[in-house]
């Protein structure tokens, strides 16, 4: 599985990045505008990312912002199997998550990060078994 953390919280990114290398290459974006270009570059290059673990406050361009672009150059190139996106965050509220889960995240997990949680949507999105 190769995996992209976007998070600007060191503690977080570093919690996440090594859960996830675990189960293969593990990517870091520091903000929303270097995820987006970072799963634009890697699809570009035919080695696209199977799961991307998405704050939702962060400078540049914000998670839902960033998911929408995701999803929207996903469509515009056509892509044959969207990049599962599991939301990571502080933001608990109804608004935060209704929002999300309509920008098409796969799933939304908040903050602080429960390992056997983020693994019980690895198995459930069929990224682990």
């Amino acid at each position: 599985m190769r995996s992209l953390v976007a998070e600007d919280d060191a503690t977080n990114r570093l919690l996440l990045k090594s859960f996830l290398s675990r189960y293969g290459e593990c990517d870091v974006a520091l903000n929303g505008k270097q995820a987006v270009e970072a799963v634009n570059t890697a699809r570009q290059r035919s080695c696209a990312y199977d799961l991307v673990c998405m704050d939702l406050g962060m400078p540049e361009l914000d998670g839902q912002l960033a998911i929408r672009e995701i999803r929207k150059h996903e469509s515009i190139d056509g892509a044959l199997k969207a990049t599962r996106i599991i939301v990571t965050t502080a933001h608990s509220d109804m608004e935060s998550i209704t929002t999300a889960l309509l920008g098409r995240c796969d799933a939304y997990l908040v903050k602080p990060i429960n390992i056997g949680k983020l693994s019980h949507e690895l198995k459930k999105l069929g990224l682990v078994a």
